[in-house]
């Protein structure tokens, strides 16, 4: 009996060290590969939406690595860095604002306007109504020259304007409390108020179902609109949370295409292909494969869909100044219990232990 337990104990710890020796052996391996920026240094930079807490894990290693750009994910936004009138927290943005400069990173802003994320208190008067306009957009006006010149300099571009576009087919502005209380005039001002603040960075304006050709539309009659007047917007941010079953490469090169004509900067700012079908209707229906894991399946159609996309996006790197994907990993993603609660996504590139997925390898192997 003690022979047999020895025995037991001795396979036990071989094949513990041979398991550590294999992780061991393949960490090296993706350690001494190069990263999607080294690939893509000759295109345009790759980035990554981050927290700061992120930062402070094994994450940090693989930001290094793999990216030359950070997107603080929830860091800026107005909820986040001016939860009250009197008050402003620079904690996390500054974090990710050092990190990026200790590691030779660009730094994107995101986001000085947006309809979700907005603290209550901007949209309050004095009396517990509804703010007026001359209130409301000298809040904004005090909130973005703020914002701007604490990082002027340290962040290169800003995504000035979120979302403002309806996904209503007859509906053009989304009807926001920005819009109700401004109208489309808080969207002008915000550009103007943000080049004033940093002359030299760059200002986007972000928008999500840029392949939709009806919200595509208007999204380009806006620029277009900005642009006749003399409003300093400089780019536009496809945000690309797309699936396995779209965009086609027909529909994208459209997109990318139609975008061209503004003669506006474009950068796929928010990137991620859920391995869930994207549904009509913003995905708001629960599919009926929403209980099943990432299948060999599809794995296979996420990595034909980001073979197709980068296919895509080199083709046109005169037009395309950046790409980034929005999380890091398959550890957390943005797209875990939404749209449907309790359903995992994996759309990213690396898995939950930071290694590259299969379908890294058609991106990097071009």
């Amino acid at each position: 009996m003690k022979n047999t337990r020895y025995g037991i104990i001795v396979l036990i710890i071989v094949s513990v060290n041979f398991c550590c020796a294999a992780y061991l052996r393949k960490t090296a391996v993706v350690a001494a590969t190069p990263g999607l920026k080294d690939y893509y240094k000759d295109y345009f930079p790759i980035g990554v939406a981050v927290s700061a807490r992120a930062l402070r894990t094994d994450e940090a290693g693989l930001l290094v690595r793999q990216f030359n750009s950070l997107t603080p994910e929830n860091a800026m936004k107005m909820s986040v860095i001016h939860p009250e009138e009197q008050q402003y927290n620079w904690r996390d943005a500054d974090s990710i604002a050092a990190f990026a400069r200790r590691n030779g990173m660009k730094l994107r802003g995101h986001t000085l306007v947006w309809h979700n994320q907005a603290p209550g208190w901007i949209f309050k008067g004095a009396n517990g109504q509804k703010a007026d306009k001359e209130v409301l957009l000298q809040r904004l006006k005090e909130h973005i020259t703020t914002v701007v010149k604490r990082y002027k300099g340290v962040v290169y571009a800003w995504d000035v304007a979120n979302e403002v576009i309806s996904d209503r087919k007859d509906e053009f502005y989304r009807n926001s409390l920005w819009y109700q209380i401004c109208g489309e005039e808080y969207i002008e001002k915000a550009f103007q108020w943000a080049h004033e603040a940093d002359p030299e960075a760059l200002l986007f304006y972000n928008d999500y179902n840029e392949i939709n050709p009806v919200k595509r539309k208007k999204i380009i009659q806006l620029l277009n609109g900005l642009v006749s007047k003399g409003i300093p917007v400089h780019g536009v941010g496809l945000q690309a949370h797309w699936a396995i079953n779209e965009p086609s490469e027909e529909q994208l090169e459209k997109t990318i295409t139609d975008f061209i004509t503004t003669g506006l900067k474009l950068q796929v700012t928010e990137f991620d292909i859920s391995v869930y079908p994207k549904e009509h209707e913003m995905r708001m229906r629960q599919p009926e494969d929403s209980a099943v894991a990432f299948t060999a399946a599809k794995e296979q159609r996420q990595l034909e869909q980001f073979r197709l996309c980068f296919n895509v996006f080199r083709k046109y790197r005169g037009a395309l100044t950046g790409v980034t994907f929005w999380n890091i990993s398959d550890r957390y993603s943005w797209l875990d219990n939404f749209p449907v609660r309790g359903r995992k996504d994996y759309p990213l590139l690396f898995d939950k232990d930071l290694q590259p997925k299969k379908a890294f390898w058609p991106v990097v192997q071009f």
